[in-house]
């Protein structure tokens, strides 16, 4: 078996991924072939796998700076790449703000989602046809965020047969929120579906007994979790949210335009320019590390991505989250669109499970986030740049923020400065 890391200079992410690997017993002999386009940092994440792997007969590591390479015969591969890194970020938060525009992650819908999935589709792209010529049968496990977009366009636009996205937001939702409620995560069935990022808890029970009633105790028990967005949309809308707070503030249009709600709900304004640069010291760090000889730790990260591996791979059949093209499983939104929804996985594959309609007032502001995704998608496949303005037009928070004077200008800014890490047909002429 092989599994390819594609942009393994994630050397965190890497990590994590390949001691979730390193902890099952019975896969069978595997390689981890690690690919990235930056020699510095797949120097670092091969030195990083090669002390998770240690000295274990069964586990080989090599690592590509040439994507085809380390695709060939490939029975799994796991993409996390970030196009344009850091710069591209800071691009993405610093000409909005100067519009008066906020954001909090920037990295799913909004300003910040639409422009980091057009410069992640051109990639996206080589990926697809490099998988189709040398290992058309593999999984492609995507991580790179915007999910959604991303997955919608290697579905709709390449050549790839089988993929699906991942995402733990849904399982450590359920997972903290077990133990705001006092009980233990294993006494706890639930059920969420709607789209990446903005899920909803549909059903969250022990025994058979909703505790939504126990949340609603400990929320009036607290009055400061009432200072929390995805709080206060569960008050509002009767489901708790997904994802958390920082994300969950930027895909409506009710928060971050004003000072008083950003107050109000402690909303961190531009928090993943910090994120971001934390990451960058993060890996400095393990680069040094390495290069010096001193050990480093990786812990497990029960992340979907190995499971979905183990049970294809064995035959052991459970039911994890994923995002995949909408196909009868949500009634109320899109066709074709890219919903999160359960799936079962065994050694026939990844199966989704139909969930039905969701609650509609859940499904409504689904639509509105699906509305994005599918004009930035559209922008991409028929080369027709003036749908990444109808994108950002549609964006809640966006147009809640600005005039459509402002996202015109604002949308011409963008496409000049991300320049040739765009669709060559959308790229700026000016």
């Amino acid at each position: 078996m092989k599994i390819t890391f594609l942009g393994a200079g994630s050397v965190e992410f890497t990590q994590g991924l390949l001691a979730d690997l390193v902890g099952f017993t019975d896969l069978g002999p595997f390689e981890v072939a690690l690919h990235d386009i930056h020699p510095e940092r797949l120097e670092t994440a091969e030195a990083a796998a090669r002390a998770i792997v240690g000295d274990r007969p069964d586990i080989t590591v090599s690592a590509h700076l040439d994507l085809r390479r380390s695709l060939e015969d490939a029975d799994f591969a796991i993409n996390m790449i970030q196009v344009g890194m850091i710069d591209a970020t800071r691009v993405d938060f610093e000409l909005p703000a100067r519009y008066g525009l906020r954001q909090t992650i920037a990295d799913t819908i909004g300003v910040g989602g639409i422009f980091r999935a057009l410069r992640t589709f051109p990639a996206l792209d080589r990926i697809a046809q490099a998988m189709a010529e040398v290992c058309p049968d593999a999984w492609l496990l995507n991580y790179t965020n915007p999910m959604a977009m991303n997955v919608w366009y290697l579905s709709a636009a390449t050549p790839v047969r089988n993929v699906v996205g991942l995402c733990h937001s849904i399982y450590w939702t359920a997972h903290d929120l077990a133990e705001l409620v006092g009980v233990p995560y294993e006494e706890v069935t639930y059920l969420a579906a709607g789209v990446n990022h903005q899920s909803w808890l549909l059903r969250f029970e022990s025994g058979g007994r909703s505790l939504y009633p126990r949340l609603d105790e400990v929320i009036a028990a607290d009055p400061g979790m009432l200072r929390r967005v995805r709080v206060d949309m569960y008050r509002r809308l009767g489901h708790y949210p997904t994802e958390t707070s920082e994300h969950s503030a930027e895909y409506v249009p009710w928060y971050l335009h004003d000072d008083a709600e950003i107050e109000r709900l402690r909303i961190p304004v531009g928090a993943y320019v910090g994120i971001s640069e934390e990451n960058v010291r993060t890996y400095e760090a393990t680069r040094d590390a390495l290069r010096a000889g001193r050990p480093i730790t990786a812990e497990g990260t029960m992340e979907y991505a190995p499971q979905i591996i183990h049970s294809i791979t064995t035959g052991t059949g459970r039911t994890v989250y994923g995002n995949v093209p909408n196909h009868g499983l949500i009634g109320n939104l899109p066709a074709g669109c890219v919903v999160e929804v359960p799936v079962v996985a065994d050694a026939l594959g990844v199966r989704p499970v139909a969930v039905g309609d969701l609650p509609a007032q859940c499904a409504a502001l689904n639509r509105a986030y699906v509305n994005v995704n599918e004009l930035t998608v559209r922008a991409a496949v028929e080369g027709r740049p003036e749908h990444v303005r109808h994108a950002m037009m549609a964006d809640p928070n966006t147009a809640a923020t600005l005039t459509v004077d402002q996202i015109d200008e604002l949308c011409g800014a963008l496409l000049k400065a991300h320049g040739d890490l765009l669709p060559e047909s959308l790229r700026s002429r000016s």
